[in-house]
């Protein structure tokens, strides 16, 4: 017997072939926290309807699988108003950082805060993007930089995701900037990271993947070649900041240690793409950053779709360059600023399995059974737009938790406008 059964809706299963993967008048069954069925309602076994413990008819809503978020800054205290001020008035990313702000700014405000402070307000952010319709999320580090902050923000990741109806991947991002007391002294900091914070974030279990700024504003390829290789002595996959202000071979970089992703991307060159393709890392857009930081050269989603590279965006929710909790917003700029397709952006937002761990998606063997994925489920209001057209969250039953879907991550949204063509 099934544990639960939606009927009588329209199942986007992100698998190749119709847009979406959309099956009109489809039906998914779940079993122990997991995906056991998913195809054409005409197809259920017989006698489904009686075998499922509980049945959820649908009423022709759209069924999604749940939004991944893959770059997020979730976790910090503070504001960087100063820092968009700034902008909006001309100056630069160089102004920024001389005037105390950027990375540097956060950092100051996070270490000051108690961790009461900083996961109360970290909570409301999360809480925003469930109500999204995030069900799975990157939670990095890289507001403190010293070791007490570091553990401290990577613990409340951590917390987060036992607490909320959410699944939590905790990144470390100790090289996300040059800590205050190493100014000027790249390296020891480099080895403050690999023999002392990071072995103590693993120590503590609170680590999946470990990230890092790789430009010459940030660390070197030796530096973060350094880092990479204490991750990879403790299992752990990499990703990296790259190219998102000049071509530095970053993204190369992580595509040499068979890294997760590259994000941003910017100045990504035909030869890095190459690199990426064949070490099968994910391109990670992130249009938030784009826009507030006032960029003019876009990702090369061309060149990303002839070398067969798989894209994702994220919302890379952060105070400094993407102050947002939006993924339908992030569809949207996606489509008008990087020439993404109205199908492109919400897929974006379900990203390739090299992603991460954890990511659920509703796709199907031959036989139409869903190979026992996880149980992360939005349902929508279906209109004859695309989800990056327009959104309002409206949740039901709870944050995180509708009315009709069992105790998990799932979420219920009712987006306006909001649908496939």
């Amino acid at each position: 017997m099934w544990d639960a059964l939606w009927r009588n809706g329209r199942v986007a299963t992100m698998t190749a072939g119709a847009p979406f993967g959309l099956i009109e008048a489809g039906a998914v069954a779940a079993e122990g926290g997991r995906i056991a069925w998913v195809g054409a309602e005409s197809a259920l076994p017989a006698g489904s309807a009686t075998a499922a413990r509980t049945v959820h008819d649908l009423g022709g809503r759209l069924l999604t699988p749940g939004l991944v978020d893959p770059h997020n800054h979730a976790v910090y205290y503070g504001d960087a108003l100063a820092d968009f001020e700034l902008l909006t008035q001309g100056g630069s990313r160089a102004d920024m950082i001389a005037s105390g702000g950027g990375v540097g700014g956060l950092v100051r405000q996070t270490r000051a805060a108690s961790d009461e402070q900083i996961h109360a307000v970290s909570a409301a952010r999360v809480a925003k993007l469930i109500a999204a319709g995030m069900t799975t999320l990157e939670s990095k580090s890289g507001a403190g930089l010293d070791l007490d902050t570091e553990l401290r923000c990577l613990r409340i990741g951590r917390e987060l995701g036992r607490t909320l109806p959410v699944r939590i991947v905790t990144t470390f991002l100790g090289a996300h900037g040059i800590a205050p007391e190493y100014r000027g002294r790249p390296d020891d900091y480099v080895d403050h990271l690999c023999k002392v914070v990071l072995p103590a974030a693993v120590a503590q279990g609170l680590v999946d993947q470990v990230d890092g700024f790789c430009d010459p504003t940030g660390f070197s390829h030796a530096q973060i070649t350094r880092l990479f290789e204490v991750a990879r002595a403790n299992g752990l996959p990499v990703k990296l900041h790259a190219e998102q202000y000049r071509d530095f071979g970053a993204a190369d970089l992580v595509a040499r240690f068979k890294g997760l992703s590259a994000d941003h991307l910017e100045f990504a060159g035909e030869a890095t793409i190459r690199a990426m393709a064949a070490a099968d890392t994910v391109a990670t857009l992130l249009p938030g950053a784009h826009w507030t930081m006032g960029e003019t050269q876009r990702p090369p989603v061309a060149l990303f779709r002839r070398h067969g590279v798989k894209m994702a965006l994220a919302t890379n929710c952060n105070p400094v360059s993407s102050h947002t909790c939006s993924p339908t917003m992030m569809m949207n700029m996606a489509c008008r600023l990087f020439g993404l397709d109205h199908r492109g952006g919400p897929a974006g937002l379900h990203p390739p399995r090299r992603q991460g761990p954890g990511r659920p998606r509703l796709a199907r063997d031959p036989r139409g059974r869903q190979a026992g994925r996880l149980r992360d489920l939005g349902c929508r209001q279906a209109g004859r737009a695309g989800l990056p057209h327009r959104g309002q969250s409206l949740p039901r039953g709870g944050p995180g938790r509708p009315a009709g879907l069992p105790r998990g991550p799932h979420f219920v949204s009712t987006l306006a406008g909001a649908g496939l063509p």
